[in-house]
């Protein structure tokens, strides 16, 4: 079978073909998937991808589905996870209504979920708010934080706590002089400079935030089953299934540990939905 897991980041395995933007090991290719998938159509039998969706415009996701269904062969599984929208929502509502009554428990919680929902989309530098409030000393909600967000959260904050401190300095964004944000970012300040006559100094606040919004850090779309299970409609799959990290269509999946890690859903906040190529 030709396996294909695209935008992997550290997470891959070595009888897939993994691709993201920028590769750190050589088994992963480097290629920006905002310029299509560099595979022949019909190719694949299986695409995967994990919390990469959330990441591109919602025009940008559609068309980065349709180049998911070209390279799949007939009858091929896409199987993908994003951040789940409607348990987001569900979990603030209901943290929300516990904060109201004064539950201590609540309280914090919702403070967390809040972030969650948030912090994603709006924040101007990297890490944003959660990874302050991952690096408070007194976490007192820790096990509902680590719940929600699985080892992500675990490594990230056990990092914070064991790295010597670091000045403040929100404005530091950094970023490769080789990857394609900063080609994007290049013929952005050039177009503005020739059409609008606008200059901007190395340092201006306003470039070093546009640098980093366009990053690919931030999310600029959410997905639930609905809006997700019709955006593969629309493009042409078949038989929409919403399943759960450890169940799969994909043969020995529980072999690949792309999803799960050590028995855990390494992504708990997560949806997850299969479907066929017609």
């Amino acid at each position: 079978m030709k396996l294909l897991n695209l935008g992997c980041g550290g997470v891959y395995h070595k009888d897939w073909i993994n691709i993201d933007f920028v590769s750190r090991n050589e088994n992963v290719k480097s290629h920006n998937l905002l310029k299509g998938i560099p595979l022949d159509s019909n190719s694949m039998d299986v695409v995967y991808h994990s919390h990469v969706l959330e990441h591109f415009s919602k025009f940008d996701g559609k068309q980065f589905i349709k180049e998911c269904h070209r390279v799949l062969k007939k009858g091929g599984i896409i199987r993908i996870a994003v951040p789940d929208y409607e348990r987001i929502v569900k979990e603030y509502i209901s943290n929300l209504e516990l904060a109201l009554e004064n539950n201590k428990k609540g309280v914090e919680n919702y403070e967390w979920i809040t972030l969650e929902l948030f912090d994603q989309m709006v924040r101007n530098n990297s890490g944003g708010l959660m990874k302050s409030y991952l690096g408070k000393k007194d976490l007192t909600n820790e096990e509902y934080v680590y719940e929600r967000f699985g080892s992500e959260a675990v490594n990230l904050r056990n990092t914070l706590l064991n790295s010597p401190l670091e000045p403040k300095n929100e404005a530091k964004i950094k970023i490769s002089k080789n990857s394609f944000i900063d080609k994007v970012k290049r013929k952005l300040v050039s177009y503005l400079i020739d059409n609008n006559q606008i200059v901007l100094s190395k340092n201006d606040p306003t470039l070093t935030i546009g640098r980093f919004r366009m990053s690919g850090e931030i999310h600029q779309w959410m997905y639930d089953r609905y809006s997700l299970g019709k955006l593969l409609n629309e493009v042409g799959f078949i038989d929409i299934k919403v399943l759960d990290g450890f169940k799969s269509q994909v043969k020995k999946w529980d072999t690949y540990h792309l999803d799960i890690v050590d028995g855990r859903v390494r992504k708990p906040d997560s949806l997850f939905i299969e479907a066929i190529k017609k």
